[in-house]
C-alpha cells in the first residue's frame, strides 16, 4: 500500500483533526461518516446534506417571490402617479424609474417561450430526474457493472455487494444505499464522465492532480451531491426554469441534448480544482461544493455562451 493510499479517520468530537488521529492504511474504508449524512450526523460534523441544498433553495424562492411582489407594487406606483400627476411630474419620474429598473431585472428572469426542440430535450431531462436508483433492477445493477469496468478495465468486477466498492468512493459496500436523493441519472453521469472524458475522469477517480489531503472526500459519493446540486442550481425540479442559470441551460440544451451530463463532468472537474486551491480536508467538503455552485452560477451568466465548451472551465476537461 503506497502512501497516497493512507487516509486519516478523525474520532467523534475530534474535528481539529488533531486530537486522537491515527493513520488508517485502509484507503476509503476510512470513510465511515458518510457525505450524505443522516441528520445527527449532520449536526455535529456539519457535511453536505441535500437537506441543506434544499434550504438554500427554499431561500431562494422567498427571495423571488418577495421581488414578484415588490415589482407589482412598483408598477401600481407608477400607474397612480402618471393618472394623478402625469408622467411629466418630478414625482412620476421618480417612481417611474425603480419600477423600470424592476421590469429590466424581472423580464431576465421571466421564462421564454421554448422551441419544440427545447420542449422536448427538458420533457426528457425531466423524465430522467424521476427515475430513482433500484438495486433490484438488472438495467441499474448492469450500470453500476458497467461504472465498475470503466473506472478499472483490467480488475476483476466484484459482486454487487463487496467490501470493493469502497475504493470507488461509495460509503459502504454497497453502492445502492448511497444514492438517496440523487436518482439513476446520478450514475448516468458518471458513466458519461468516465466514457467522454476517461483521462479526466482516471486522475479524478485516483486523486492524481495536485497536492492531496491526507484525508480526501469519496469520489463516486462526491458525483451524486454534484448531480443534485446541478439540479437545484438549473432550476430542473420546476415546472418551467426560471432562474438565470436555468434560462442558461435551456439555451445550452438546444444546442446538446447532453448539455446536463457534460455540465456534471465541469461541475466535477471544478470541484476537485475549488478542491486543490482550499488544501480541503474530507470535513471541508461542504464549503467547497458551495464555491463550486458560485463559480458554476458565475460562469453561467456569462454572455455569449452557446455551448459546454464556451465555460472557462470547460478547459480543465482532458
Amino acid at each position: 500500500m503506497s502512501s497516497r493510499s493512507l487516509r486519516r479517520r478523525l474520532h467523534h468530537g475530534d474535528v481539529d483533526g488533531k486530537r486522537n488521529e491515527h493513520l488508517d492504511s485502509s484507503g476509503l474504508d476510512s470513510l465511515s461518516e458518510p457525505l450524505l449524512a443522516d441528520d445527527d450526523y449532520t449536526e455535529n460534523k456539519k457535511i453536505c446534506t441535500l437537506e441543506d441544498l434544499w434550504d438554500d433553495e427554499r431561500k431562494k424562492a422567498q427571495f423571488h417571490w418577495t421581488f414578484i411582489f415588490s415589482n407589482i407594487i412598483a408598477q401600481w406606483a407608477q400607474w397612480l402617479a402618471n393618472f394623478v400627476l402625469g408622467s411629466g411630474s418630478i414625482l412620476g419620474c421618480l417612481l417611474s424609474f425603480p419600477s423600470s429598473a424592476l421590469n429590466m431585472q424581472n423580464n431576465r428572469a421571466l421564462p421564454p417561450s421554448l422551441s419544440p426542440l427545447q420542449e422536448e430535450r427538458l420533457k426528457n431531462m425531466r423524465q430522467r430526474l424521476e427515475v430513482p436508483f433500484d438495486g433490484s433492477k438488472a438495467e441499474h445493477q448492469d450500470a453500476l457493472k458497467q461504472l465498475w469496468k470503466l473506472a478499472y478495465p483490467d480488475r476483476e468486477l466484484p459482486a454487487l455487494k463487496s467490501d470493493l466498492w469502497k475504493e470507488m468512493g461509495w460509503q459502504g459496500s454497497d453502492p445502492s444505499t448511497d444514492f438517496r436523493g440523487g436518482g439513476f441519472i446520478s450514475l448516468e453521469n458518471l458513466i458519461f464522465f468516465a466514457k467522454k472524458y476517461p483521462d479526466s475522469f482516471q486522475r479524478l477517480l485516483n486523486k492524481q492532480d495536485g497536492t492531496r489531503a491526507d484525508w480526501e472526500y469519496p469520489f463516486a459519493v462526491a458525483g451524486i451531491n454534484i448531480s443534485f446540486m446541478l439540479t437545484q442550481i438549473l432550476d430542473l425540479q420546476s415546472g418551467h426554469p426560471s432562474s438565470l442559470s436555468g434560462l442558461c441551460f435551456l439555451k445550452l440544451l438546444e444546442e446538446d441534448e447532453m448539455a446536463f451530463d457534460n455540465l456534471f463532468c465541469v461541475a466535477f472537474q471544478m470541484m476537485d480544482a475549488q478542491w486543490l486551491a482550499k488544501r480541503a480536508t474530507y470535513m471541508e467538503f461542504n464549503d467547497v461544493l458551495k464555491l463550486t455552485r458560485a463559480q458554476l452560477e458565475r460562469e453561467l451568466g456569462l454572455e455569449d455562451l452557446s455551448s459546454v465548451k464556451d465555460l472557462p472551465a470547460f478547459n480543465m476537461l482532458r
